[in-house]
């Protein structure tokens, strides 16, 4: 599904980059690990200093950072670095949507924080899905990102309250008919991609920490061993066992190399090339990555759809519907809010006390380069 979800209670689920299941979470782990541990230097060298304050407000550095060090891990994923201009325009955005956040806790109902905390049960329980369903993967992954459960279940339910009190206090409304018309003119929008499911089995030729490439004769044995296990595979071995045994995916390996259904532009090129150039359960030869050697088998392939108003979003328990109603509430909050929102900072009088982000906030107010919620992820 195609549906942009630009909800702005999504700041927790955005910039924390869970390493789910996918054929380069090895180096997904280490680089979330890495960005919070120079995160966490960074502030025991420098302090933690407040970056704005006001009536119910205040803002610390470690909480933008938290936050920047999730986007940072996705660019990283990548390959890519964040430009300086860009990292300063996002800095500056998560500033103010934190500022915003706790302006608007201070307005909320019991109606909203109930709607916050339903929210978040859902996004939790997703996450807990995308896990394979296992708390202790999910644990590690967040721990692996210097968070907890309860942390980021706490963010999300902020998050979430404070857009359930935004809708409130500007009257926004969603009609049915809303729902249906957007469903009619969009029907790339309501389409569940192809998709494939797979098991695979990795030989690293990478070190898992550093990245760097492990030494030739290593990365020889590697490509022996993976050629070995391909014709033991291709054989009539149990392909979920050697996965068990072999595969260097320490997220994957202990459910037989399973790896959630994917789309196009969800894996590396090269894997997901083969992927679904697979058929009927077959076997790929040994497929190189940039993180080293992997066997891949075809579970099966569901075809491209259009989806029902009343089917789940893939991957979630929200059905098309409610999502479209959140995407159209969004769209229409974002044109009525900051007028509101700022006559709330007024009232606290809040003050940026960095200069630089002082100077990049008020950039940004005035070009209106970045509207509201467009750092949340594309749903497919």
């Amino acid at each position: 599904m195609k549906l942009k979800r630009t909800l702005f209670a999504a700041i927790a689920a955005t910039a924390i980059s869970l390493p789910f299941a996918h054929a380069d979470a090895p180096n997904t782990m280490s680089t979330a690990s890495s960005t919070n541990s120079t995160t966490d230097d960074i502030t025991a060298l420098f302090g933690d200093p407040v970056l704005a304050k006001g009536t119910g407000v205040e803002v610390k550095r470690s909480d933008v950072d938290q936050i920047l060090s999730g986007i940072k891990s996705q660019y990283m994923q990548q390959g890519r670095e964040i430009p300086p201009d860009t990292l300063t325009r996002l800095e500056a955005e998560m500033l103010e949507r934190l500022i915003d956040i706790q302006l608007l806790l201070q307005n909320s109902n019991d109606a909203d924080r109930a709607d916050g905390a339903k929210k978040a049960d859902a996004a939790m329980a997703t996450l807990l899905e995308r896990s394979g369903g296992s708390q202790e993967m999910l644990d590690k992954q967040l721990e692996a990102l210097g968070t907890t459960e309860a942390d980021l279940r706490k963010k999300v339910t902020q998050e979430a309250t404070a857009m359930a009190t935004l809708e409130r206090v500007l009257g926004v409304s969603v009609s049915s008919a809303d729902i249906q018309k957007f469903y009619d003119a969009h029907p790339a929008d309501v389409e569940q991609p192809e998709m494939v499911h797979v098991r695979h089995i990795l030989f690293m030729t990478i070190d898992p920490t550093t990245h760097t490439p492990l030494s030739e004769d290593v990365i020889e044995a590697k490509h022996k061993q993976a050629e070995d296990i391909l014709g033991r595979a291709r054989a009539g071995e149990d392909f979920a066992k050697l996965a068990e045994q072999y595969s260097d995916d320490p997220t994957t390996k202990e459910k037989g190399g399973d790896l959630p259904p994917f789309s196009h532009g969800q894996m590396l090129p090269e894997f997901e090339a083969a992927a679904f150039a697979l058929t009927n359960n077959e076997i790929s030869d040994v497929v190189q990555t940039q993180y080293g050697y992997h066997i891949i088998q075809l579970l099966g392939k569901t075809p491209a759809k259009k989806l029902a108003l009343t089917d789940k979003v893939p991957g979630t328990d929200t059905t098309v519907s409610d999502r479209i109603k959140e995407v159209l509430a969004q769209e229409k909050t974002d044109q009525l809010a900051p007028p509101y929102l700022n006559k709330l900072k007024k009232a606290a009088n809040v003050q940026i006390l960095d200069p630089d982000l002082n100077a990049a906030v008020e950039q940004l107010s005035e070009t209106n380069a970045v509207p509201a919620g467009s750092m949340a992820p594309v749903e497919k």
